[in-house]
């Protein structure tokens, strides 16, 4: 007969998976949050330094006016509207989808004119965009 006495056991908490479960739900929360950066940012665009232009061999220049006018490859488009702006640049682009489209914005520019430009640019099948800058003076 064994007559000693059982000790019961203590529970213990195991921890590790309550860890598991924390860094889970910190990193779900760290990339689901958002940042409000930008409204402590001034800029003031569009000025950049390049090093060098660009050739674009197949390129569509889009100039907006500081009054939100458009203008295709220097020549003006009748309406401000992206239904005529996207026919503007199917136009320019005889069909190719390969086309560079340059956005050249006027610093005072809306920022509405610029995306109306960058919409019709989709609508009409060109998804290669890129924007045109000046060098500040040295």
């Amino acid at each position: 007969m064994n007559f000693r006495h059982r000790r019961q056991e203590e529970p213990e908490i195991n921890l590790i998976p309550f860890i598991d479960v924390l860094l889970v739900v910190l990193i779900f929360l760290m990339l689901s949050t958002t940042y409000s950066k930008f409204t402590e940012l001034q800029i003031t665009l569009p000025v950049a330094n390049t090093d060098a232009q660009r050739d674009y061999p197949k390129e569509i220049i889009v100039a907006v006016g500081a009054d939100g006018r458009y203008a295709v490859n220097k020549g003006a488009v009748d309406g401000r509207s992206i239904e005529v702006l996207s026919q503007s640049l199917t136009n320019a682009a005889h069909g190719a989808k390969d086309m560079v489209v340059i956005i050249s914005a006027d610093a005072s520019a809306t920022h509405q004119s610029v995306i109306t430009v960058m919409e019709a640019a989709r609508r009409s099948g060109l998804n290669q965009i890129t924007f045109a800058t000046q060098s500040t003076p040295k």
